[in-house]
């Protein structure tokens, strides 16, 4: 027959093990995989968008909103709108520019006339 101190838990190691099990849960529910972020890379490129916002509003060649900023893992992808090919361009470039930017995916359209 086995002693009742093996069948009742005592409250040491169900504290340890609660705390193991939300200790897994927290760092695997934080962890990026291929197609998900972690949430240190979610506020990277956060902070990554509104600064490549931040350089393109303060060029003087870009004078146009029709421009939206998206960024995974540091991948800035340009889309919307200008009038010319230079805007385009010039767009892409300041892009670059911004610390911490790792590629530039420019897919920039024209404004038909």
């Amino acid at each position: 027959m086995l002693s009742k101190k093996l069948l009742v838990p005592s409250l040491p190691r169900l504290l340890s093990v609660g705390l193991l099990s939300a200790a897994v849960s927290v760092f695997t529910g934080c962890a990026g995989n291929q197609t998900d972020r972690s949430t240190g890379e979610y506020i990277d490129d956060k902070s990554l968008t509104l600064r490549v916002h931040e350089a393109l509003a303060g060029n003087a060649e870009y004078k146009f909103g029709d421009v939206n900023v998206n960024v995974f893992r540091g991948r800035v992808q340009l889309t919307g709108f200008v009038d010319t090919s230079d805007q385009k361009s010039k767009a892409a470039e300041v892009a670059k520019g911004v610390q911490g930017v790792k590629d530039v995916e420019n897919d920039i359209s024209l404004k038909e006339k």
